[in-house]
């Protein structure tokens, strides 16, 4: 009899708990969801189709293809506007009074002073009538020679060079953009074919003008091709197999820039074109071999599911789960009985801009964009062949150096190494160099400008093997820590950021290289400004992609060492904490009234700011734990 009265009260105490109170805030912990397994890609929904199983391999190789197409692209600058060593076939006056301005090659006369070299005297106007162009890059002409673009017209040259890299920027920048709101396979397949068009065009340019401007526009559609397959690649991979997949498609544009001078040898004397239009049709025209990924290139399966597109997501993964042969019918972790039950609900973008409600995450991408910005491009002097291979030689450097350190030190450890190099190398150039003709050999000055012009070479090749380093390794950071629902915007940044880095070099030669002091004081400065916020950033090695904001703003920073036992991890968040984390709002704070927690302990523990609950993810407060914001006793 006793047992009838229990009964009624235990129901009203079970319901009591399921229903929390509207006045004070408590949340009980019966209510929490079960995690969910979709947002997790890594970890759940890859596994469960065969890992990196055939269907992705196939497809990353299919991102590699390209990268030899765009590596001819991205160094055709080097061939199609390579300024020529000049002589002057009919001087305005006779004899040798005349000067040289803005053609900066070795210079000679064939009247007056035959065959005497006559020394650049920069800011001067050429006195000659008629030029006799030579280049020594392979072909026989170019823009440069076609249309005489030197003296007074080399202007027009560099700004040849500024529209191709404008457009390269404002390409990272836009289709990046594109990308997270319509989808990674949209922005490729757009970009194939209209660099296809504009590529196209330039080869049938009626004067420089002309040249520029479509250049700009090829510039911007391969940026967008650039992007997407990098950010395609990416979200193809495992953890384990990111860096060294993207490894691959580098090494492989070094290779076309590599190829480069061959394939411009082969362009010379073309019996129909000039050597420059066969350049650059040979250039381009292998981008038809792209045409067919309009129908063999998927949507990314991350993207899908990151956006809510789940009805494709469906397919995408039957489609997997059929070429990686796993039989998704007995699949016992649930991941389609869970899509099942999300299938009615709508599509959901995010754009680039809702980055600047994040709290930890745009900090992270302003330090990877001003550290991509460390690979300024170094002009090519009258030794063409000299001056290219010994870049393209830095390049192969850079690339084999990188695996290795990344592999020892990981992602944050080789970039911090690389960019310590950097401020070396840049401040070494500018004191050292000052030093040893101050003080060490005043009175010796032949040896004084010998060692000054080695140390510099030397000083110089350094720093641009570990500038270079350090854009791609931030550029492939910038790819593992955005989240995947904005990943184009936040990649695009950081290229467009490295396309900044970029322009340094014809604003430099426009400029006759004057404020060489000045770029280099503002280079060091931003290298060791580097160095301060690199301990900043997290270490993503074998980390899932993050596909939320919510999972980007966990990605906060790790030590450099480990911690001892016993130690609290203060300001750092577990592994562990990430579904905690999804469950904070900007509401007031929710805390879990436990058994053996009292009123008076809730409400000093509702005191705590939200916002220092988010900072701690977990420090240890007055023998009580606040973690995430969820609140307990220790």
């Amino acid at each position: 009899m006793a047992a009838g009265p229990e009964r009624p009260v235990a129901e009203a105490q079970r319901q009591d708990r399921e229903q929390p109170p509207p006045e004070n805030g408590f949340m009980p912990l019966e209510q929490t969801q079960a995690p969910r397994l979709l947002p997790h890609v890594d970890v759940s929904v890859l596994p469960s189709l065969g890992g990196f199983g055939k269907h992705q391999k196939q497809l990353v190789v299919l991102t590699w293809i390209p990268a030899l197409f765009i590596g001819f692209s991205q160094f055709s600058d080097y061939f199609l506007l390579a300024q020529p060593k000049g002589t002057c076939v009919q001087p305005l006056v006779n004899g040798s009074n005349w000067t040289v301005g803005s053609l900066k090659l070795p210079v000679t006369a064939t009247n007056g002073d035959i065959g005497k070299p006559v020394p650049y005297s920069g800011g001067m106007e050429c006195e000659c009538k008629e030029w006799k162009l030579e280049l020594q890059t392979g072909l026989s002409q170019n823009v440069v020679t076609k249309w005489n673009l030197v003296c007074d017209s080399a202007w027009k040259v560099h700004i040849a060079k500024f529209s191709f890299l404008v457009g390269s920027i404002f390409g990272y920048l836009v289709m990046g953009v594109v990308a997270d709101w319509f989808g990674r396979q949209p922005v490729l397949i757009v970009s194939v074919l209209f660099m296809l068009v504009f590529g196209l065009s330039v080869a049938f340019s009626f004067n420089v003008t002309m040249f520029s401007t479509l250049r700009f526009f090829e510039g911007f559609c391969l940026a967008g091709l650039t992007l997407s397959l990098y950010v395609l690649r990416i979200e193809l991979c495992l953890p384990g197999w990111r860096f060294s997949m993207t490894m691959v498609a580098s090494f492989l544009m070094v290779g076309g820039q590599l190829v480069m001078p061959g394939v411009a040898a082969l362009c010379r004397d073309w019996p129909v074109q000039d050597d420059w239009q066969v350049l650059q049709i040979m250039i381009i025209c292998p981008f038809i071999l792209m045409l067919p990924y309009v129908w063999i290139f998927p949507e990314s399966l991350r993207w899908l599911l990151a956006t809510q597109h789940y009805r494709c997501s469906k397919a995408m993964m039957l489609r997997i789960a059929r070429k990686n042969q796993v039989d998704m019918t007995t699949e016992p972790s649930g991941i389609l009985a869970e899509l099942e039950n999300e299938l009615h609900k709508k599509p959901k973008r995010t754009c680039i801009i809702k980055m600047t409600s994040t709290r930890n995450f745009w900090k992270n991408i302003v330090v990877l964009c001003v550290n991509s910005m460390m690979d300024p491009e170094a002009p090519v002097s009258a030794m063409f062949n000299a001056d290219y291979y010994t870049m393209a030689g830095i390049a192969v450097a850079t690339c084999l150096a990188l695996c290795p350190a990344v592999a020892f030190m990981g992602r944050r450890g080789g970039l911090l190494t690389f960019m310590i190099i950097t401020a070396l190398a840049s401040l070494l150039q500018l004191g050292l160099l000052n030093l040893i003709g101050k003080y060490s050999l005043r009175h010796d000055t032949v040896l004084r400008d010998t060692l000054n012009r080695k140390f510099s070479v030397a000083f110089s090749i350094i720093g641009m093997f570990s500038s270079h380093a350090v854009s791609t390794l931030s550029i492939f950071f910038c790819a593992e820590i955005t989240p995947t629902i904005i990943r184009g915007g936040g990649l695009g940044l950081v290229l467009a950021s490295a396309g900044f880095g970029m322009l340094t070099a014809p604003i430099m030669e426009l400029h006759n290289q004057k404020g060489y002091f000045l770029h280099h004081m503002i280079f060091a400065a931003c290298t060791l400004l580097c160095i301060i916020c690199l301990l900043l950033l997290p270490e993503p090695r074998n980390q899932p992609l993050p596909e939320s904001l919510v999972d980007g703003e966990i990605y906060t920073r790790q030590p450099l060492l480990t911690h001892r036992p016993g130690e609290q991890h203060l300001l750092l968040t577990k592994p562990g904490d990430r579904d905690l984390y999804s469950r904070v709002h900007d509401t007031p704070l929710r805390l879990t009234a436990t058994g053996g927690a009292t009123a008076a302990a809730a409400t000093a523990l509702a005191a705590v700011p939200t916002s220092y609950a988010y900072a701690t993810g977990g420090e240890v407060i007055s023998n009580s734990m606040v973690v995430n914001g969820v609140g307990g006793s220790l």
